[in-house]
C-alpha cells in the first residue's frame, strides 16, 4: 500500500508541472541526410527522448515531414496557398517534443541534450504551453 501511495504522489506532481514545447529549427531544411546518418540520428533522438521519458516528463512529439506541406498567406485581396515550407526561407521547423518540467530552466536543459543541435545553425526553441486557466 505504501508503494502505491508513493507512486501516486509522483504522478500528482507531474500533473501540476508546467508543460513546454521544444521546437526543432533546422538552418537548412533542404539538406537531406544519408540513410546511415538518419539511422544514427534517430537512435540518438530515441535515446534522448527515452532519458526524458524515464523521468516521467515526456508528453509527446513528432517530426514534421515536408510531404504535402502547405503555406497559407493573406494578400490584400485573397488567401494564397503554396506548396511549402519552401521559397526564400532557409530555416524550417523539423518537429517538436512536448515535455513536463518544474521550470523553464529544466526544459532548457532537456533542449540542450537534443541531437538536433548537432546540425550547424540548428536550434531548439523552448516555449511554455499556455494553460486553459483564463490567464494565459
Amino acid at each position: 500500500m505504501r508503494l502505491l501511495l508513493i507512486k501516486h504522489s509522483v504522478t500528482l506532481k507531474t500533473l501540476i508541472m508546467d508543460e513546454f514545447i521544444l521546437v526543432f529549427r533546422h538552418q537548412d531544411g533542404k539538406k537531406v541526410a544519408s540513410p546511415e546518418q538518419m539511422q544514427i540520428w534517430m537512435k540518438q533522438t530515441m535515446d534522448w527522448i527515452g532519458s526524458i521519458a524515464a523521468q516521467n516528463k515526456f508528453i509527446s512529439g513528432t517530426g514534421l515531414p515536408f510531404d504535402d506541406a502547405r503555406v497559407v498567406t493573406k494578400t490584400a485581396t485573397d488567401k494564397v496557398v503554396t506548396n511549402g515550407p519552401f521559397g526564400d526561407i532557409k530555416e524550417t521547423i523539423g518537429g517538436f517534443v512536448m515535455v513536463r518540467a518544474d521550470s523553464v530552466e529544466e526544459a532548457v536543459e532537456f533542449a540542450k541534450g537534443s541531437p538536433v543541435l548537432q546540425g550547424e545553425g540548428n536550434s531548439v526553441e523552448v516555449r511554455k504551453i499556455a494553460k486553459n486557466d483564463g490567464v494565459h
